[in-house]
């Protein structure tokens, strides 16, 4: 049993040395692919000595696109598999707690009010995700005293998202310059983002990342049952509450920078689970490393099949990562 315990251990942390090496390979493709591609030498040289050349100019612009994806990849990645843990719900992602609908609702309301700009939605979609979130837990737990059980969390999540989704359609329908503007916003797309993009929505990802780091033992208990877990000394309603707030402040950055990209919070975690099993120690860090990987594999896709022009990655993720999901999902291992 130990050394069957000890191989697994191996195996899996092999795994994730893969896993790194297909991250590498999937930002210098990102970076390096596109309406004009770069041969990788040139694109190391460009990075490591700038110039005022073209081809420095291009390494410059998708180094930065590179840099987005691999954040958000990640943050909707690994808070996917949070918000699965939580509820206990396979089907769940960002958009189960109100993130998205929130997200959008918050950007349509300062478009209609202060009108479009790029550089603006950023702080506008972050608020507004955080209110949605923080406000599906608090009617989920019923009042100061209540427990949100996965359950209420699910229900409220979608009672939210369906009163912000009628906003942002009654708001969109009314000023048809608002819908202009938010649905090209709204697919998600790693392009036409502002440079300080990174910079803006890196603090919520690293504490994000670092309470989804605290999480891995509590998730594994939860999913005994919230009788089992208390017995075995854990807080649930603690682990839930550091769950949710870590979930939260991914999903936010992650939509706040790209759109409400999706599949990649609900597809991601489900693949790796048919090869880690639920063991969070080991989900967690697969989905930090394969989410920018599906990512950006898809904007490198989608830059490729519509040349000179692209499709947006938002679209082209649902393609890619439905039949790894499929698969995972025939396996019979992938639900929780």
């Amino acid at each position: 049993m130990v050394r069957g315990s000890r191989s697994r251990a191996w195996l899996l942390g092999a795994g994730l040395l893969v896993s790194a090496g297909l991250l590498v390979l999937a930002a210098g493709l990102s970076v390096a692919v596109g309406a004009k591609s770069v041969p990788l030498g040139e694109v190391w040289s460009a990075w490591l000595h700038p110039d005022d050349s073209y081809t420095s100019a291009i390494v410059t612009s998708r180094l930065a696109r590179t840099e987005l994806g691999l954040l958000a990849g990640a943050a909707l990645a690994v808070a996917g598999a949070v918000i699965q843990g939580l509820t206990r719900n396979p089907l769940g992602d960002p958009g189960i707690l109100g993130v998205n609908a929130g997200a959008s609702a918050s950007v349509v309301l300062v478009t209609a009010t202060l009108g479009a700009g790029a550089g603006r939605s950023v702080w506008a979609a972050v608020p507004g995700a955080l209110f949605a979130a923080v406000a599906v837990y608090v009617i989920a737990s019923g009042g100061p005293r209540g427990r949100a059980t996965p359950v209420r969390l699910v229900l409220a999540g979608v009672a939210i998202s369906a009163a912000l989704a009628a906003l942002v359609q009654a708001i969109a329908l009314a000023q048809p310059e608002v819908f202009n503007s938010y649905r090209f916003w709204v697919v998600g797309s790693l392009a036409g983002r502002p440079d300080d993009t990174v910079d803006r929505v890196l603090p919520f990802v690293v504490v994000g990342l670092v309470l989804a780091l605290l999480l891995p033992r509590g998730l594994n208990a939860l999913a005994l049952g919230d009788e089992t877990a208390t017995a075995l000394g854990l807080r649930a309603g603690r682990t839930r509450a550091v769950g949710a707030a870590s979930a939260t402040l991914l999903a936010a950055a992650a939509v706040a920078a790209v759109g409400p990209v999706g599949f990649v919070g609900l597809a991601v975690p489900h693949v790796v689970r048919s090869f880690t099993g639920s063991d969070h120690r080991w989900l967690l860090p697969y989905c930090a490393l394969l989410g920018p990987v599906l990512l950006l594999g898809s904007d490198v896709l989608g830059r490729v099949v519509a040349r000179p022009g692209e499709l947006m990655v938002g679209v082209v993720t649902a393609f890619v990562g439905a039949p790894f999901l499929i698969a995972a999902v025939r396996q019979g291992r992938a639900g929780l």
